[in-house]
Parts: structure tokens; sequence; C-alpha cells
């Protein structure tokens, strides 16, 4: 994980939850923890880390995450042992 992942984790664990962290952003974290991604229907995605599954929409038009989805990552990161 490099620094901008880094600032990646830190933006996601901030209260109030932001909404201004893209997709992109967190595609590249999760793909420098290892992630495995299995496409869905639509713009379904699945993320795999040692047996924990993240869920999410890729969002659209805009990139932005909304906060629910963020709400989803920090909690998917908590569940694989990454903290800020």
């Amino acid at each position: 994980m490099n620094k901008k992942h880094k600032k990646t984790v830190n933006r996601v664990f901030e209260k109030p939850t932001r909404s201004d962290i893209s997709y992109i952003e967190i595609n590249s974290l999760l793909l420098s923890l290892d992630a495995k991604i299995k496409e869905g229907q639509g713009s379904r995605v699945k993320y795999i880390v040692n047996d924990k599954i993240l869920s999410i929409h890729k969002p659209h038009p805009q990139k932005e995450l909304k906060k629910y989805a963020v709400e989803l990552v920090r909690e998917f990161l908590e569940n694989i042992g990454v903290t800020p």
C-alpha cells in the first residue's frame, strides 16, 4: 500500500462519511490489498480478500461513491484488518 492508498484509507474512515471518494480510488486501494474482482450483473462488483466479500455498485454517471457505499467499504476494510 503506497502513500496515496493510505490517504484513501484515512478518507474512508473519516466521520462524518465523505461523499467525494471516487470509485477509481477505492478500486486502486482494494487491488493493492490483493483483492480478487468478480463482475456481476449490471454495475455490481464483488471484491474478495481472505474469504471476506465486499459487494458494491460502480457509480454512474458520477464518479464518486454514495455515502452508504463508503460505509460498506469502511466495514470491509475493518473486517480484513485495514485501519488508518
